[in-house]
């Protein structure tokens, strides 16, 4: 029966080589001589340091330009932590890199598959969401589906099996 798996994974390669350059843009701007103005990625979080709000929207203007040049969905970041303060006047975002999806995306993805009446079966299998159906043409029908309905996830589709 043909299948294929819907999941969502960033190239977290092509992630540290992001942060990688934004580090190294912040060292050598001018608006940024003097500052304590920092990115750093640990496993899959990315916190900016800076000394006030407005820096750290540059530096995330920055990083999500180089995030883009590198090819990587910037969807794929997760920025709902609140900036917050340490120390005397400088402060901090810490910024999560998404990969797997969540049960409220999966579920959603389950009820649009229910919903399109198309001759097809969504199953949710830990942080991916495997589709299955009787025809080749059907699942194509179903990718179509999911990239013009799921716009908040950079999803991808893998492991298609005839």
């Amino acid at each position: 029966m043909p299948s294929f798996d819907t999941v969502l994974e960033p190239d977290l390669v092509e992630v540290k080589n992001a942060v990688e350059q934004t580090a190294k843009e912040i060292g050598t701007r001018f608006d940024f001589k003097g500052s304590s103005a920092k990115v750093e990625l640990k496993e899959k979080e990315i916190t900016v340091w800076a000394d006030s709000d407005f820096q750290i929207g540059q530096v995330m203007d920055i990083l999500i330009a180089k995030m883009t040049k590198r090819s990587v969905d910037v969807r794929f970041l997760d920025r709902s932590a609140k900036i917050e303060k340490i120390g005397g006047d400088k402060v901090k975002q810490l910024i999560t890199v998404k990969s797997g999806i969540d049960t409220e995306t999966a579920k959603k993805i389950q009820t649009l598959i229910k919903q399109s009446k198309m001759k097809v079966q969504a199953s949710i299998q830990g942080d991916t969401v495997r589709i299955t159906g009787g025809k080749r043409d059907d699942l194509q029908a179903a990718i179509a589906l999911l990239r013009a309905q799921v716009t908040d996830a950079p999803l991808s589709f893998e492991n298609f099996r005839d």
